[in-house]
């Protein structure tokens, strides 16, 4: 089960903050059911020495789950300034995990 601390918009860094307990070897444990629970499809995985960037695919909308070992932070960015409004649409879809929660099995 994961479960998720908070999350906050950025409209100035077109980003989703995602504040949760991440383990930097086991982050697919965390990307999987997170992808799954938002609907995105994995486009591409990549990763480095401390840092996770994932290709996702949301309804046509292509954005970016990364995750940084060091400064232990996770967030979901676009490039694209007119599509932040589906990071609120995705923001609107975790607020209610960080009580449930995420199952790898949902």
């Amino acid at each position: 089960m994961i479960r998720l601390a908070s999350v906050q918009l950025n409209q100035q860094a077109l980003s989703l903050l995602i504040e949760a307990d991440i383990d930097f070897e086991a982050f697919e444990e965390f990307a999987e059911p997170l992808a799954k629970a938002l609907d995105c499809q994995v486009r591409e995985r990549q990763w480095g020495a401390d840092r996770h960037q994932w290709l996702l695919d949301f309804e046509g909308s292509q954005l970016w789950l990364n995750y940084e070992f060091y400064g232990d932070i996770c967030w979901i960015s676009t490039q694209n300034a007119a599509e932040f409004d589906v990071l609120q649409y995705l923001a609107s879809l975790l607020q209610p995990l960080i009580t449930q929660g995420i199952s790898a099995h949902d």
